[in-house]
């Protein structure tokens, strides 16, 4: 089941947690309170597979028609199965019934390929975002 998060829905600790064990503990890093007060605005998914919560992804408005996907998790051992993929086409649809144009995102080279076959496209050189190589990559809505 794929539902978007409103501000102080309960989901939005679960889904925290998730971001934490998949995207930060593994470097090593934890979420400053800034980087949570930076995200009030943005539009929150989660994915529940066999009752589980299994996968989020926020979005952020750009401007300018263009929205930025950010910290999609998706749980150990729940991976391979698709659901990425479909929180990506979800996010996607949002974005389209928002009138964006465009969705930009920060993939992790480990990633690059995912987003690749899902039509995103990469943008400029690769770069260093919280310690690892990343890549700019968009896709025209």
């Amino acid at each position: 089941m794929l539902k978007w998060i409103g501000p102080g829905e309960q989901a939005r600790a679960e889904i925290l947690e998730l971001r934490r064990a998949v995207l930060r503990r593994p470097l090593g890093l934890e979420f400053s309170p800034q980087d949570l007060a930076a995200e009030k605005d943005d539009w929150w998914l989660a994915l529940w597979d066999e009752g589980l919560l299994s996968g989020c992804l926020l979005i952020r408005d750009r401007g300018q028609k263009t929205a930025q996907m950010r910290q999609v998790a998706v749980a150990e051992g729940r991976r391979g199965r698709g659901l990425g993929r479909r929180m990506v086409e979800e996010a996607e649809a949002l974005c389209r019934r928002r009138g964006f144009r465009k969705i930009i995102l920060h993939a992790r080279e480990d990633a690059v390929e995912f987003y690749r076959r899902l039509g995103y496209q990469t943008e400029g050189e690769a770069f260093i975002e919280i310690g690892l190589k990343h890549r700019l990559m968009a896709k025209g809505l």
